[in-house]
C-alpha cells in the first residue's frame, strides 16, 4: 500500500471582535442567570424534601441531607465554572484568537508525508467568515 486516506482534525479559531465578544458574554450571562435560577429551585425543593422527610421518618434525615449537600456542591461547581468563563470572556482582548470548535478533513497521505503538518491545520474566522487557513 503506497497511499492511505485518513481523517485529521482541523481546529477552528475565531478572531475576537466587538460582536463576537458581546455574543459570548451575553450567552455566558444567560448561563449564569440559568444557574442562579436552578440553584434557587434546587434549594426550594431541598427544603421541601427535608420537611417531608422530617415528618415521615426522621431517621433517614441524615442520609437525605448528605445527598442534598452532594447535589448542592455539584450545582455550585457548575455555577462557579460558568461565572469563571464569564469573567474570562469579559477580559478577552479584541484581535486575539479563541478556540471555536473542531472539524475533520480527509487527506491522502503517502510514504514520506509530513504527518505533523497535516495535524496542525487551523481555520481562522472573523465574524463567521473564513479569513485564513493555517497549516
Amino acid at each position: 500500500m503506497e497511499k492511505m486516506v485518513i481523517k485529521v482534525p482541523v481546529v477552528i479559531k475565531a478572531k475576537v471582535t466587538e460582536d463576537l465578544k458581546a455574543k459570548i458574554v451575553a450567552e455566558l450571562q444567560e448561563g449564569v442567570k440559568a444557574a442562579n435560577l436552578d440553584m434557587e429551585q434546587f434549594e426550594f425543593s431541598a427544603k421541601r424534601a427535608m420537611n417531608e422527610q422530617a415528618n415521615q421518618d426522621s431517621n433517614m434525615l441524615g442520609a437525605l441531607q448528605e445527598q442534598i449537600e452532594l447535589e448542592r456542591a455539584k450545582r455550585m461547581s457548575a455555577k462557579n465554572e460558568v461565572e469563571a468563563k464569564l469573567a474570562r470572556a469579559e477580559k478577552l482582548e479584541l484581535g486575539s484568537e479563541v478556540g471555536h470548535g473542531q472539524l475533520e478533513r480527509t487527506v491522502e497521505i503517502e510514504i514520506g508525508s509530513n504527518l505533523e503538518a497535516l495535524l496542525g491545520a487551523e481555520i481562522l474566522t472573523e465574524d463567521g467568515k473564513v479569513i485564513a487557513f493555517r497549516a
